[in-house]
């Protein structure tokens, strides 16, 4: 995989009411991009940057998250976000649900949303010790 364009990582206060800043940076930043595309991108950013801060340190008093975005060989947009540690846990899609559980859940849909609307998705941790923070990440193809 060779970049093709690597957008500025841009960082956002560990907070939900920064939601509307995130997508907006965001359909800037995919200006150039087909709209469906740019909603998709927008729709699963809202939803990665939204667990950051629901389940780590990121929402937490003075928490970041760091969003990424890559072109990758003019063929896939990888966008991603950077939170701050401390969940104790590993982005996962809830697997122990019912068809009742799900129709009647509140929350803890929208790794499935990203599963479903990506080409790809997962995380890594930032450092191979501690909880340091979990980069998550979807891959978009790009259609020609």
């Amino acid at each position: 995989m060779t970049p093709t364009r690597l957008w500025t990582h841009r960082l956002y206060p560990g907070d939900l009411a920064h939601l509307a800043r995130v997508r907006r940076d965001l359909r800037t930043d995919l200006a150039e991009f087909d709209d469906d595309l740019a909603d998709t991108l927008i729709l699963c950013g809202s939803e990665l940057f939204a667990n950051s801060v629901k389940y780590t340190a990121s929402g937490h008093t003075d928490g970041r998250v760091v969003r990424t975005l890559w072109l990758i060989d003019d063929r896939a947009v990888i966008l991603g976000f950077t939170d701050d540690g401390l969940s104790g846990s590993v982005p996962a899609i809830p697997e122990a649900r019912t068809s009742t559980e799900w129709e009647t859940a509140e929350g803890q849909r929208g790794l499935l949303l990203v599963e479903e609307l990506s080409t790809a998705w997962g995380y890594s941790p930032v450092c191979p010790f501690g909880d340091l923070g979990t980069h998550t990440w979807a891959t978009f193809t790009l259609t020609s």
